[in-house]
């Protein structure tokens, strides 16, 4: 199973981006998914999760400005970042608990990281 994450780049404060991340290979289901930031001389966080019934978690510092989705037939997670603020920035990760199979257990998939830099 691999994951690719797109969409990240550098923006203005007050700007939006959207960030994408398409999991390929053998794919059973995907029960949940997620994307994890790591600022600079942080650890990794979680901004936002969703379920394969469409249950959202956010971070309390993202909550009412991202919003993550998905689509169970691309397999693919999106988090459409609006109001961005500088401590935004950070390598944004997607994350995704997969069954390859109808009886396998889940295992959880990492992708690549995508830079988000929001800077005047």
């Amino acid at each position: 199973v691999q994951l690719q994450a797109s969409g990240g780049g550098l923006v203005q404060p007050g700007g939006s981006l959207r960030l994408s991340c398409a999991a390929s290979g053998s794919i059973f289901s995907i029960p949940a998914s997620g994307w994890y930031r790591q600022a600079p001389g942080k650890q990794r966080a979680m901004v936002a999760t969703i379920t394969d019934g469409g249950n959202t978690h956010y971070s309390d510092s993202v909550k009412g400005r991202f919003t993550i989705s998905r689509d169970n037939a691309k397999n693919t997670v999106y988090l459409q970042m609006i109001s961005l603020k500088p401590e935004d920035t950070g390598v944004y990760y997607c994350a995704a608990d997969v069954m390859s199979t109808a009886t396998s257990n889940i295992y959880t998939h990492w992708g690549q990281g995508t830079l988000v830099t929001v800077s005047s």
